[in-house]
């Protein structure tokens, strides 16, 4: 008798290309397929081309043929089922899996939970071999040595891991992950969508996986707290949402991060930026402006904030405020703070506005906020303009005006009475950068706009845009081609770069 297994195993382990919507495709119609049979004659150079009605019109037939390619991809989409089924048959990991639907429950008979948690992965599998291989004898299963160890690695990432996911947290080329229930996953790569080849057991299965990823940061889920947010072990970020308010079942989202740290120069290389802007924002970062990262859903703010925090310097002290803990910042002195939700009494909540109130006392020289959403927008507002220069947040909005509007509604939202103007005066006395990302139809994410407020005139926010992305063009596989411009104006805040001695640079770069 092991201390791991109640029955210790005897037996040894014998064990299209799709074109971009609104693409158009070069004409391959019945009018070409026309032209080809007929009789070639002799050209006669001399008659001019404009004479001749009958050349007229395949020339027509080209120019409405965009506006014809496109609405045949529409009729397309309006024909196809919406989706397309997952393969039951002929998968080797589909196989695995349902061998591991037979093993799971004898396997469970010989092992010890509790002995189980207590090892590590490999210790683990170290262990799973003679039992499996037992188990496979009693059902008269033989596998080969290859799928002996995928069976192995399923049992472990079921037991200690999160089961089906985790063969997709471990593809790097994923980005996101959303589970629609036990019988539908999708992910994206390369900013597209696909529907992956995994499914759960049942309901059950799913939610027990939803547990364990809420359970591991102290949250709960459950038909009274039905939503939840939630991280991994490398900073990941996670939303649960459970039946009733999910009507599909358990539903899971899971945005991942790169293991690697994100620099500015990795987002000029992937050409979300050019050389200049990058420059741009090394130094405005390193100079302590107060900037707000603005984009939509998905669109890479939260990256761009972490390749920011590599120009903080190491000498800075920064407080991190999110609802789930996810920015991992490249700077050594770092103190991150958690909100917490109130308890099964409603009571004991932490919000983000009170732990920007408290982080005040905490002697930093940076707040960062991962995203404000209401009321802690004033509190960020009064860090910014009181000695905590550099501090940065995310905000959702589509445009810098927008981000700006945005702001002024958010602190609106806040119980403190004070005009609409001297709200704006705020924003404008604190703010110094906009910095706007976007992802493009095509999947690419790219850094659109770098906006400089400049302060008041009247009641309106006075910005100036520095940088832009200039739409130009897509190419046959529908991927955007553009240019980043720099509009040559001179930056307002110019004074605070030379301060840092980083003058000469932005200078350069804007002009």
């Amino acid at each position: 008798m092991s201390s791991f297994g109640r029955k210790p195993g005897t037996i040894g382990a014998s064990i299209s290309r799709k074109g971009g919507f609104g693409h158009a495709q070069p004409m391959r119609g019945a009018g070409s397929a026309a032209a080809a049979a007929v009789p070639e004659f002799e050209e006669e150079p001399d008659e001019p081309l404009q004479d001749d009605e009958a050349s007229l019109e395949p020339i027509t037939e080209i120019i409405a043929n965009p506006v014809h390619a496109a609405m045949e991809r529409l009729e397309e989409r309006g024909r196809t089922s919406g989706g397309r089924a997952l393969s039951e048959h002929g998968s080797f990991e589909q196989s695995i899996y349902r061998i591991k639907e037979q093993v799971m429950p004898r396997l469970l008979e010989r092992i010890d939970p509790e002995a189980a948690a207590a090892l590590s992965n490999s210790e683990l599998s170290a262990e799973f071999g003679p039992i499996t291989g037992e188990v496979l004898a009693e059902l008269r299963l033989t596998l080969n040595r290859r799928e002996q160890i995928a069976l192995e690695k399923v049992l472990v990432d079921e037991l200690l891991g999160l089961g089906p996911l985790e063969e997709l947290l471990a593809d790097n080329s994923i980005t996101d992950i959303m589970v629609n229930g036990p019988d539908q996953t999708y992910i994206e790569k390369a900013g597209k969508l696909e529907l992956a080849n995994i499914r759960f057991r049942d309901e059950e299965h799913l939610n027990q996986v939803a547990q364990r990823i809420v359970n591991r940061v102290g949250r709960r889920v459950d038909q009274t707290t039905p939503l939840a947010d939630a991280r991994l072990e490398d900073g990941s970020r996670v939303n649960v949402i459970v039946p009733p308010l999910s009507l599909k079942g358990t539903a899971i989202s899971i945005r991942k991060f790169s293991e690697k740290p994100i620099t500015l120069e990795n987002l000029r290389d992937w050409g979300a930026m050019d050389d200049r802007m990058c420059t741009a924002l090394k130094v405005m970062a390193a100079s302590r402006f107060n900037i707000v990262i603005s984009g939509g859903t998905g669109s890479g703010k939260t990256t761009m904030l972490n390749a920011l925090s590599k120009m903080v310097d190491p000498g800075e002290r920064v407080i991190t405020i999110e609802d789930a803990a996810e920015l991992r910042l490249q700077q050594p002195h770092v103190l991150p703070l958690e909100t917490r939700p109130a308890n099964l009494e409603g009571k004991g909540a932490i919000s983000i506005r009170d732990l920007v109130v408290n982080s005040l006392r905490m002697r930093p020289d940076r707040v960062i906020l991962g995203e404000i959403r209401g009321r802690e927008a004033f509190d960020l507002l009064a860090a910014m303009n009181t000695g905590h220069d550099g501090s940065m947040c995310t905000l959702h909005a589509n445009s810098p005006r927008e981000c700006l509007g945005r702001m002024e509604n958010m602190v609106l939202m806040s119980d403190i009475k004070i005009p609409k103007e001297a709200i704006s005066r705020q924003i404008a006395d604190s703010v110094d950068v906009i910095v706007q990302v976007k992802r493009l139809r095509d999947g690419s994410r790219r850094c659109t706009s770098i906006t400089e407020v400049c302060g008041m005139e009247g009641n309106i926010i006075i910005t100036q845009e520095l940088f832009k992305f200039q739409y130009l063009d897509e190419d046959e596989d529908g991927k955007i081609i553009g240019e980043y411009r720099s509009l040559g104006l001179r930056p307002h805040a110019l004074e605070k770069a030379k301060g840092y001695g980083f003058e000469k640079p932005l200078l350069e770069a804007c002009l």
